[in-house]
């Protein structure tokens, strides 16, 4: 899979509700920040490391979604990290929806899965 394409690989998998499909574009010891910095998910700031916390974080956030989508408004690639500009659409259990802007970077592995996922938008 090019770097290019891991993006709209990742969204569309959370999309789907796909998790073990979403889990299986991650490197083994992979790192997803999302976001960037302690957030009340997460305190300390450090992100999920490894496919086991970052399979909890994929049940955290589907914990309060019925619905989600996403719009890629533009896309940057250099080397082996791709950096988007995207809205996630995402419509809650009790109905309300929220937009969510956000620029997400992509960083692959030598075997091309995912081995970080940097997420920064306005907690």
């Amino acid at each position: 899979m090019s770097v290019a394409d891991l993006p709209e690989q990742s969204l569309g998998r959370v999309k789907a509700g796909d998790k073990e499909g979403w889990l299986a574009l991650f490197a083994d010891d992979a790192t997803v920040e999302d976001p960037v910095g302690p957030y009340e998910w997460d305190p300390e700031g450090r992100g999920r490391r490894g496919k086991q916390e970052i399979g909890a974080f994929f049940d955290l956030f589907s914990s309060f979604q019925s619905g989600f989508d996403f719009e890629v408004h533009d896309k940057f690639t250099c080397g082996d990290e791709v950096a988007v500009l995207v809205s996630m659409h995402i419509t809650m259990k009790d109905g309300t929806k929220a937009t969510t802007r956000a620029i997400n970077v992509y960083k692959q592995a030598p075997d091309g899965r995912v081995q970080s996922l940097r997420s920064f938008w306005n907690a």
